[in-house]
């Protein structure tokens, strides 16, 4: 009777070792990793004396946040050039939705947008609670893919396309306009992005002469033809050369959006 008593136990607790280790076991990432390229040092915008100033008039100032200010405006300022998104909105969203940096999406993946999967993301990805539990976030091995990223999702997204008719200098219609659009779920999104905005005067970095700053950076102003590349689009395209679609589409004898990887698309 005891031996059996004993093997009974012994068998049990074999099993339970056995479901144990199988718990921990993890599945192997088999996502495609992304190349990004490293970033590049970009010119100042006047963001340390601007930071400087703000904290010497106003010692209550989130030090956090200004340090962010310092770290991220000029790579907001590029983007705003390229793609035409006021630089105030786009480091605005950053702090708010990074926790400036600090937060643990920022910090264990990159994004600083909260950006998530979606079903055309082929690189690596974190879990994240969020709306959801364990909602699907994307993850970049720098800080400046994520804000690529944003910029990249604004545009080529239809939902957002009436942001591009507002004034570039028009932070305000943009804070309301995102809301508008679905970009957040939070009632009061507009109003804290605006008092950021206004607390930190980060509207004085959308009236940043292009003159110089992207020079080598972005594509040349003469430029005849372009290439489409891999996640263009029709609509992205007229944004970052300032063509409207319409002239695209008659330009290249198109009869609707649809393009493809290597096609050679006349801009003038």
């Amino acid at each position: 009777m005891k031996l059996r008593v004993l093997f009974f136990l012994s068998a049990i607790f074999f099993l339970t070792a056995c479901g144990s280790k199988k718990r921990v076991i993890q599945k192997k990432n088999s996502e495609v990793v992304i190349s990004e390229p490293a970033p590049i040092e970009l010119p100042s915008v006047n963001e340390k004396e601007l930071t400087k100033e703000l904290a010497k008039k106003n010692p209550k100032l989130d030090k956090y946040k200004l340090a962010y200010i310092r770290k991220y405006a000029p790579i907001a300022v590029l983007e705003m050039h390229e793609y035409k998104i006021p630089a105030s909105i786009t480091l605005a969203q950053g702090i708010l939705e990074s926790g400036t940096g600090r937060g643990e999406l920022a910090l264990k993946s990159n994004n600083h947008f909260g950006i998530k999967c979606h079903t055309q993301w082929k690189g690596e990805r974190v879990y994240h609670d969020d709306d959801e539990k364990g909602e699907c976030f994307r993850k970049y091995q720098y800080p400046e893919t994520s804000y690529k990223d944003h910029s990249l999702f604004l545009t080529q997204r239809k939902r957002y396309a009436f942001l591009f008719e507002y004034n570039i200098k028009d932070y305000r219609k943009w804070a309301y306009g995102l809301r508008k659009a679905g970009y957040a779920t939070d009632r009061k999104y507009p109003e804290k992005l605006l008092k950021i905005i206004n607390d930190y005067k980060l509207y004085e970095f959308d009236i940043v002469k292009n003159k110089g700053f992207t020079e080598g950076i972005s594509e040349p102003t003469n430029i005849k033809y372009y290439n489409v590349q891999k996640g263009d689009t029709l609509y992205a395209i007229s944004r970052k050369f300032g063509i409207s679609i319409d002239l695209l589409k008659k330009r290249n004898n198109l009869k609707d959006n649809t393009i493809s990887i290597g096609q050679k698309l006349l801009l003038k």
